[in-house]
């Protein structure tokens, strides 16, 4: 790391640092890129500098999955994990694969389950403890990691190629005034700067405009997971158990479905993905999930039991056929920033292990060649040679299959998986784009949920408040609109508002005022989902990085 002199921002000269490789964001993806950078650098008795900068209070802050890990990942990047103590602590055990009506379930006989939806071998995790591990790993090995710090804007060379990025300023009012606690963002440097934000990245969607990385890829399909933390009676435990369910209470024309993951010390993680290509727009995947957890199959689990967490998160679905070129001069996306996760194994974390590893040895190779800030082409090319590419094409139909239906979908890809293995001479693809998919409200069907219960069932604030969400609120506003006059004008007048309805978090609400309904944004509440950035219907609203540090404190999610 070299620090170098002062650079004029609009706020003064701010400190810009050198680094080898910095990478953007602490999640698996970007920690599994650091390791490997320096496990090659110490092989070799060379330096490699790497920082890690994450948005979140600390490493795994803003990290939710439900999840169920392939060790293969980590298999590669640490072998001897078990050794050094990951908390991969439940194998799992048992694999059920439920069909819900309103009332009724039918469990799939495993011998009929492709190989996608089993789970032999694999490990039920809290992604957050995981990754929380990872960094501990990484800053062992001499990763400088720096939580809090959110990476907002990306820093270009006169060629167009990436830089580095720049760190968001601290301490500036909702006006845009500098206050008291002030604190100017820095530049972090690099020869080549690694994207790992996760699903949506705000920096990564900048990336894939301005080098037209999606120019030959399906339009990216999204869906939103949320999550919550049980601990539940010791009688009704089943460590090990995975249960997945389709259908009730989505329509059959709705993508998506739950699961249910039963961990160590009587907890279980029980969650709902909702498909973000979803038409209805008086659908709420937070009111599908209260439902869901009424059926007798589900709220057998949790009567007697305690919920203790709660989170929302997007996820980038499209698979194979949605991804976008991956490098550009100076950089590289990594993870779910790209959209690497396997939807028909709903399993994402072992795909960030691998790219950020691909990406390191790209990286660390071209630097050791004295190359900077051109395109690492040996990544993209050691992904086509690689298991997760094999991976990923068996499952390259899943998704554009499920979104014709749950019957059709459900057919189709048991044909491909079970009969075929993945390994058929046809690609289905997605031809539209999930904001592009709402009807309007006058041609749809008002969706009446229930009122919450306060034992199985909840409300939105009570939800996010067990979230440990926190925002500074004097701060310029992170949830932006192009134009303020949409969201009444267009999403309230023909969508009847969904953005109330999309958000697990109750940042949006149409409230009266003397000129009539108004939007209102309660970005307080905001766990960074990044739902509202993909499904608003007129793209009107821009997810920006608040302050760091800004946002949910996830515990063990």
């Amino acid at each position: 790391m070299n620090t170098s002199p002062e650079i004029l921002s609009q706020y003064g000269p701010r400190e810009s640092m050198d680094y080898d490789v910095v990478i953007v964001g602490g999640g698996p993806a970007g920690l599994s890129a650091a390791i490997r950078l320096k496990q090659l650098a110490a092989e070799k008795g060379q330096e490699v500098s790497v920082c890690v900068l994450e948005k979140g209070s600390e490493v795994g802050a803003h990290i939710l999955s439900g999840a169920v890990m392939d060790p293969i990942g980590i298999n590669e990047l640490i072998p001897n994990w078990q050794e050094k103590g990951a908390p991969l602590l439940t194998p799992v055990s048992e694999d059920r694969f439920m069909f819900l009506t309103e009332t009724k379930s039918f469990t799939t006989p495993n011998f009929l389950l492709p190989d996608c939806f089993k789970n032999h071998g694999n490990y039920i995790v809290s992604l957050a403890n995981f990754t929380r591990w990872l960094g501990q790993e990484a800053e062992n090995l001499g990763v400088e990691i720096f939580p809090g710090f959110a990476a907002a804007e990306i820093i270009y060379g006169e060629a167009g190629e990436v830089l580095g990025v720049a760190t968001g300023n601290m301490g500036i009012d909702k006006e845009g005034q500098v206050t008291d606690n002030f604190q100017l963002g820095m530049e972090l440097r690099a020869k080549y700067t690694l994207f790992a934000e996760g699903s949506r990245g705000h920096l990564g969607k900048q990336l894939i405009n301005k080098y037209a990385l999606d120019a030959n890829s399906d339009p990216q399909s999204y869906g939103i997971g949320i999550k919550e933390l049980w601990e539940i009676d010791p009688a009704k435990h089943q460590e090990g158990l995975v249960i997945h369910t389709a259908g009730w209470p989505l329509s059959s024309d709705t993508y998506g479905g739950s699961f249910l993951y039963h961990l160590e010390n009587n907890q279980v993680a029980v969650g709902f993905v909702v498909g973000l290509s979803y038409s209805n727009p008086y659908l709420s995947p937070f009111e599908e999930f209260q439902r869901y957890k009424t059926h007798p199959s589900i709220r057998t689990f949790l009567e007697g039991g305690k919920r203790i967490g709660y989170g929302a998160r997007a996820l980038t679905a499209g698979g194979l056929n949605s991804l976008p070129k991956t490098i550009f001069p100076g950089g590289a996306l990594i993870g779910c920033d790209a959209g690497f996760l396997n939807g028909s194994r709903i399993k994402g974390s072992h795909a960030a292990i691998k790219t950020g590893m691909l990406a390191a040895d790209a990286a660390y190779e071209a630097i050791q060649s004295g190359r900077s800030a051109d395109e690492l082409t040996a990544y993209p090319q050691a992904f086509e040679a690689s298991w997760l590419h094999t991976e990923l094409k068996k499952a390259r139909n899943f998704k554009p299959w499920m979104a014709k239906g749950l019957y059709v979908g459900t057919l189709m890809v048991g044909i491909e998986q079970k009969l075929f293995g993945g390994h058929v001479p046809w690609t289905i693809h997605n031809r539209h784009a999930d904001h592009t998919c709402l009807k309007p409200a006058s041609q749809c069907q008002v969706i009446e949920y229930p009122k919450p219960d306060g034992k199985i069932t909840f409300d939105r604030l009570s939800s996010v408040f067990i979230s440990n969400t926190n925002h500074e609120e004097n701060q310029p506003a992170h949830l932006t609109l192009k134009d303020a006059q949409v969201p009444v004008q267009t999403n309230l007048a023909i969508f009847d508002g969904p953005e109330q309805r999309y958000c697990p978090a109750g940042v949006y609400e149409f409230v009266e005022s003397a000129n009539g309904r108004q939007l209102q944004i309660n970005a307080q509440n905001c766990v960074h989902c990044k739902t509202c950035d993909i499904k608003d219907p007129s793209q009107n609203i821009v997810w920006l990085n608040p302050e760091g540090g800004g946002g949910p404190n996830y515990s063990s999610m």
